[in-house]
């Protein structure tokens, strides 16, 4: 991850702060940002210092720590600390990182910290992208990469995919289909077909050329596919 992980202490009780605050400084992808003894503090800290992590204790003066965090719309995400097993189910309907109890171990504390570390380090990691699907087609499994993908047309029960090589015929709908091809690289022109943009040759009234294919175009769909297709790339005098 090439940052460290931004974080606060809230906690009423001088002595688990400090017992927080000396955790944190033995791990070296956390980064503390402050330390408050109530939610108040908490409060005008986070207007100043917005953070990733929140060591939050529950059980505090004027505003309890589930109270604080059902009240703030976008929180940071939060590892509660407390005394009490049973605000267990409410930190779990709260979606918090982890649910740490007093006595706190370090070695459990280390958990909820690299917990974090992975949880941060995902987002941070760009998702993989597919690139290509497996069909069943004739008792074999096809690989079918998307970018040797032509179009593919609905035949009741079945979708005929072609490419420039072969026609592969699968027991499958064309919307099953169409939500494992990536979206801004097909387009439907019609109920019955799927057709990837980049391999339309040309267009004629209502109908898309292909290689030596042809796809229709639905009529009421036209503007919208047009748009699509041709729109931000025509060039006219």
């Amino acid at each position: 991850m090439s940052t460290k992980i931004k974080c606060i202490i809230t906690d009423d009780e001088p002595f688990a702060r400090k017992g927080l605050q000396g955790y944190i400084g033995q791990i070296d992808f956390l980064d503390l940002r402050g330390i408050c003894e109530n939610a108040l503090e908490l409060n005008s800290l986070l207007k100043k210092e917005p953070v990733d992590l929140l060591f939050l204790d529950i059980e505090m003066p004027w505003l309890t720590g589930i109270e604080f965090l059902k009240q703030l719309a976008s929180p940071p995400r939060v590892i509660f600390t407390t005394a009490y097993e049973k605000y267990a189910l409410q930190g779990f309907e709260l979606e918090v990182m982890d649910y740490l109890l007093k006595p706190i171990s370090f070695d459990r504390f280390l958990k909820a910290a690299n917990k974090a570390f992975d949880y941060f380090h995902q987002q941070q990691t760009p998702a993989a992208v597919d690139s290509y699907i497996f069909v069943k087609a004739d008792n074999r499994l096809e690989k079918i990469a998307f970018a040797d993908i032509l179009f593919a047309e609905a035949l009741e029960n079945y979708v005929a995919i072609y490419t420039r090589e072969k026609k592969i015929i699968t027991h499958l709908t064309l919307k099953m289909l169409q939500e494992k091809l990536p979206a801004a690289s097909f387009i439907q022109p019609h109920k019955s077909y799927l057709v990837a943009i980049d391999k339309i040759n040309s267009i004629e009234g209502n109908i898309l050329h292909i290689t030596q294919f042809q796809v229709p175009i639905s009529k009421y769909q036209k503007e919208e596919i047009m748009e699509k297709i041709v729109n931000s790339k025509l060039l006219k005098r």
